[in-house]
């Protein structure tokens, strides 16, 4: 069992017993011990002489804003969402570039846009691979590993990764490895009293761990908020949900794209009709061709079974809706039954001459017997005596499972199989509601949801045909903020080297997205975005950076349309995402692409797609309104907060915020402060106390009356 410390002395213990510099690994996001390695940190920051490395990804603070109109709404908002969330203090360090000399902090994955503008954080983050975290880790010489557990009063012995598995399993024999070579290692858990305790794969001997910090944490859990779903988004999610095929599998990445197709599916399942309306009016009656081949419109009579390296609220979600239910078993013989059709929805067996045709042995000897009853298909009362098979009655039936009698004796000793879940997940981070409902669940329940190992989330090596046979007609669906017109994609990284985020696992997933039959790889894409009034767009002819290179192409989707980009040729691709472009930047695209020598110099683009224009979406929207809910899963927003964040954005789009000669224009038609009397008082500008407040009041209020209705 792990030794029982203080913060303070488990800080002792580890520079006490590590000799020399302290490489310390840290989980993705929601993991990390704050509170210890704050201790940590503070304690290096006074020994110059001993030197500390962290490892990790996704470290996360609390929201902030730049601009005081912002930071009005922001602040009470954050007050009431993050109460007492305790930060990393090395990450405000980083943010305002004062990590002391001795310290280095190395991730391979960034909160997005957070880091843009820090230093040691450019010059320190490393690309790679979300499958090759652990391996890359544990190449640095990671010696001391800190996480946050769980705990469950009927499992003394046992401890729950939880919310990050991730890349802690995959870590765990390389570490155990380097111990038996001589090497020192320390590992340090700290129990969350509100981390859910998620067992199967998540769940390790206490043993693991050579240090439990007494003091359980109870702070607040980070969250991240649902964020106002845009008619621009829901379009995208709407044509992604067609080529979601019933019965198949689903990766979902986290964003306001993301819940648009959890939202569309949920649609899709619980109010088909209205689904088909929107869809036939967004596509002007005609199904794209992909979708007749990929997918289906109808609800889903056999569910999706979901496999996402992140655990989202979307998931949750579609699986409390039915969508998500198709089961998967980690037992690779259970699989084949399932896969072969012998196994019903809860794992039954449908009988046993169905066991047989799925490729049972006909003859029920020991061996067999035994992983039987240890897959949870066969009552664990039976026993075998000699030839034959003794039933709890004390009846006999023959061995020979293709007897008839047999098959009839066996029907009610037929259970189902254990340890089956519907989606696997590597690590999770979504708003409170999603930790409070997986706490709320009982064991069953919570079991559906098999938290594991990144490696065999990412990857197809390693029991690849069993992550085959799970991952049929699979479809992969990340984003990018930027696709050129030859089928190029860009989600990480600014042209000028800036990290926005990381690659995390999006190559991983368009590997697997071309590796496995009848999967794909489907990128979102918003088709242009506006910012102080300039309006540009996301499809461009060229870029100086790519995450997924133009050979790996597949699938890219606006709120346009569906582009069917493998396997074309250049002149094709081109064709595909101008039919996806927004029309006000299609001819400087088409001409761009002509000159090139991409398209021909007589191209015409079809009348159809001249018409791709935000105001005929809206006009979609306006005549499909409950289709289109702004937070489809859920808001931690009030309403005023709600009204006020599409104020806000509107404003941010319109204008700079930083101009008085912007603001002046934005504020001149507002409309008088009797209009929103709530939201004023939300942003405590009712009584402006000077030309400056006056001015925010009138900025907030043309804000307001310009989404009115929204």
């Amino acid at each position: 069992m792990p030794q029982s410390c203080t913060l303070e002395q488990a800080v002792d213990r580890v520079l006490e017993t590590i000799d020399g510099p302290i490489h310390l690994g840290l989980p993705l996001g929601l993991g990390k011990p704050n509170r210890w390695v704050n201790a940590l940190y503070a304690r290096l920051r006074e020994l110059p002489e001993r030197h500390l490395t962290i490892y990790t990804a996704l470290c996360l603070g609390r929201p902030r804003a730049g601009q005081e109109l912002q930071q009005r709404f922001l602040e009470p908002f954050v007050e009431r969402i993050y109460g007492d969330y305790l930060e990393l203090d090395f990450l405000a360090d980083l943010q305002a570039d004062q990590l002391p000399a001795n310290v280095r902090v190395e991730q391979f994955f960034l909160q997005p846009g957070s880091l843009l503008d820090s230093a040691p954080t450019q010059l320190d983050y490393t690309s790679s691979n979300y499958s090759h975290a652990a391996r890359d880790l544990n190449a640095k010489g990671v010696n001391v590993v800190a996480q946050l557990v769980a705990t469950d009063p009927t499992r003394p012995y046992h401890f729950s990764l939880s919310c990050n598995p991730d890349i802690t399993l995959d870590l765990l024999p390389m570490l155990q490895a380097r111990r038996e070579r001589g090497e020192t290692i320390l590992c340090v858990a700290q129990v969350h009293e509100g981390l859910p305790y998620m067992a199967g794969d998540a769940e390790v001997s206490r043993d693991v761990f050579d240090i439990e910090l007494q003091e359980p944490e109870t702070t607040t859990l980070f969250s991240t908020p649902n964020m106002p779903v845009t008619v621009q988004d829901h379009c995208i999610g709407l044509h992604a949900s067609t080529l979601v095929r019933d019965g198949g599998s689903l990766q979902i990445g986290i964003g306001a794209m993301g819940d648009a197709v959890s939202a569309a599916l949920l649609q899709r399942h619980a109010d088909n009709p209205a689904y088909r309306a929107v869809l036939d009016d967004l596509q002007n009656g005609r199904v794209h061709p992909l979708s007749s081949v990929l997918g289906d419109l109808g609800v889903f009579q056999k569910g999706l079974y979901g496999c996402s390296e992140m655990f989202v609220s979307g998931l949750l979600a579609l699986a409390d809706a039915g969508v998500i239910r198709r089961i998967v078993y980690p037992d690779l013989r259970v699989q084949r039954l399932a896969s072969a059709g012998a196994l019903d929805a809860n794992g039954q067996p449908c009988s046993v001459q169905a066991l047989l045709d799925a490729g049972l042995p006909p003859r029920l000897d020991e061996a067999t017997l035994a992983w039987l009853q240890e897959a949870g298909l066969l009552d664990a009362n039976l026993k075998l005596q000699g030839e034959n098979l003794l039933l709890p009655t004390d009846q006999q039936c023959s061995t020979d499972l293709s007897d008839p009698l047999s098959q009839a004796a066996l029907r009610d000793y037929l259970t189902p199989a254990q340890h089956g879940v519907c989606v696997h997940g590597g690590f999770f981070l979504g708003p409170q509601s999603f930790y409070a409902r997986l706490n709320a669940m009982d064991p069953k329940q919570r079991n559906r949801f098999g938290m594991t190992g990144i490696g065999f989330i990412n990857e197809l090596y390693g029991q690849e045909e069993l992550k085959r046979l799970q991952r049929v007609d699979a479809r992969f669906i990340n984003s990018a903020f930027t696709v050129t017109l030859l089928g190029a994609a860009v989600a990480d990284q600014l042209e000028d080297g800036r990290v926005l985020s990381g690659v995390g696992g999006q190559y991983n997933f368009v590997a697997q997205g071309h590796a496995l039959p009848g999967a794909r790889s489907i990128l979102l894409l918003r088709s242009w975005r506006e910012s102080a009034g300039e309006v540009s767009s996301n499809i461009v002819w060229e870029y100086g950076h790519v995450t997924i290179p133009r050979h790996l192409r597949d699938v890219v989707i606006t709120e346009y349309g569906i582009a069917d980009l493998r396997g074309k040729t250049d002149s094709q691709v081109v064709e595909a995402l101008l039919a996806v472009a927004d029309s006000r930047f299609q001819e400087e695209l088409m001409q761009q692409a002509i000159d090139a020598g991409k398209l021909s110099k007589d191209f015409r683009l079809d009348a159809r797609y001249t018409d791709n224009t935000p105001e005929r979406l809206e006009q979609i929207a306006g005549r499909h309104r409950p289709m289109f809910v702004e937070y489809p899963l859920g808001s931690d927003f009030s309403d005023e907060e709600q009204a006020l964040l599409r104020a806000l954005t509107w404003l941010k789009g319109k204008f700079h915020l930083s101009e008085v000669l912007e603001l002046g224009k934005a504020a001149f038609d507002a409309p008088p402060a009797e209009a929103f009397p709530a939201a004023l008082q939300r942003m405590g500008l009712e009584r402006p106390d000077g030309l400056r407040e006056e001015l925010y009041q009138r900025l907030v209020l043309a804000g307001l009356q310009a989404t009115r209705g929204r």
